[in-house]
């Protein structure tokens, strides 16, 4: 039996978990939290941090195994990809994955090589960022992140000199590494684009791309609270965005490899790729992947990993509207209930709820403190698109 290394078992790397064990492999798994749930589906368990090159690598060399996958997970992303690139196994190049893992790093590479994107800068003490902001070196409003966090933790917007020192440190506090970016703010036009995609031998043969929603009242307005499919943009920008993302992987010389899109255009079409992060979604993005278009990405990821032919793969249009909400809170304290509009509720295909009235519960500032979410379909784009942006009418979450 062939042996697939997944790094990550969060109660949504299950899934990745599930899948392989479905198409016949032995799996062993990688986690730094003694109490994550994916120890239970695998069938042996290593408690090793999934960012420690060097001891995955070992566990991956004493299991022999035939493939590594980050299902889903930014921090591993690139362990998988230097585990791969040593044993000699299915992947993309460390460095080009390294690259579209780590903030400042991809903000340069798209510099270097023509791409529209913000004026940015790393840093890794917040000293210096303050004398750049403070200097003019950036003008307000400026967004500040960790290079490499992911789900839009620490992630905050400066909007005068008064912010500067608070929203520095924020995400300073979110970097494993200890490193921030500041860039440019990129007014958007039209709808934030989320979605995943799957490149084979470094072409993009499939994607699917989605409206982000957000909620401006949360602590943290930058954490995408909705993704709704099918993206409401004509099919001639879709091209450009598509072609925008082959022209990245065809530098990067990427191999067969699941991706996360966030993205943005401005009015006149133009194209900024915020994020290519080599990995699925989260928020069971692949999972409204497959309601929409009967592909699986979660087996993409899978065969991808274990060098398994996927030839076919094929993008084709449909016409079918699916969204996925992640349910959040406004503060911190006891949950009493999560109330749904009873005429919503036929529009739920799946609730993946993981809270309950008593638990202690946090405001949400990042994926980590989603309260769970909700798999929703919709019998028109407009319908799906009102929902999104106005959950409070059919959705509330009570505290005590």
């Amino acid at each position: 039996m062939k042996k697939l290394l997944l790094l990550g078992g969060s109660a949504q790397q299950v899934i990745a978990i599930e899948t392989a064990k479905k198409l016949g492999y032995f799996t062993v798994l990688c986690d730094f939290l003694p109490d994550n749930p994916g120890q239970y589906h695998a069938d042996k368990f290593y408690l090793v941090s999934t960012t420690d090159l060097e001891a995955v690598l070992k566990v991956a060399k004493d299991e022999k195994v035939d493939g590594v996958l980050a299902y889903a997970s930014d921090p591993a992303a690139p362990t998988a990809a230097y585990v791969a690139e040593k044993l000699g196994l299915p992947g993309s190049p460390y460095r080009s994955v390294d690259i579209l893992c780590n903030k400042d790093k991809f903000r340069a590479f798209l510099s270097e090589n023509g791409f529209c994107t913000p004026k940015a800068r790393g840093y890794d003490d917040t000293a210096s960022a303050e004398a750049d902001l403070r200097n003019g070196v950036f003008d307000f409003p400026a967004i500040v992140k960790p290079v490499d966090s992911s789900g839009s933790k620490g992630v905050g917007r400066i909007d005068s000199v008064g912010e500067i020192s608070e929203k520095l440190e924020y995400a300073m506090s979110f970097s494993r590494g200890r490193k921030i970016i500041v860039e440019e703010f990129v007014e958007k036009y039209g709808y934030q684009i989320a979605g995943d995609g799957l490149s084979i031998d470094g072409r993009l043969v499939f994607r699917c791309f989605a409206n982000d929603h957000f909620d401006p009242k949360c602590e943290n307005p930058f954490v995408p609270v909705s993704a709704s499919f099918p993206y409401n943009m004509p099919a001639e920008v879709q091209q450009k965005i598509h072609d925008e993302i082959q022209r990245l992987l065809t530098l990067l010389n990427m191999g067969t490899t699941t991706y996360n899109f966030d993205m943005r255009i401005d009015k006149d079409y133009n194209v900024y790729l915020m994020e290519v992060a080599p990995r699925d979604g989260g928020n069971y993005i692949p999972d409204i992947i497959r309601y929409c278009t009967g592909v699986d990405l979660v087996e993409c990821s899978v065969k991808a990993a274990m060098g398994e032919s996927l030839d076919n793969v094929k993008m084709t249009p449909y016409d079918s509207f699916y969204a996925y909400y992640a349910v959040h809170s406004y503060s911190n304290g006891i949950l009493r209930s999560i109330d749904i509009d009873e005429k919503v509720k036929s529009t739920i295909v799946e609730d993946h709820i993981i809270v309950k009235a008593g638990d202690r519960i946090s405001t949400f500032t990042g994926a980590n403190t989603t309260l769970g979410i909700l798999l929703m379909r919709f019998e028109s784009m407009e319908q799906m698109l009102y929902m999104m942006d106005n959950s409070e009418k059919w959705i509330s979450v009570k505290v005590e």
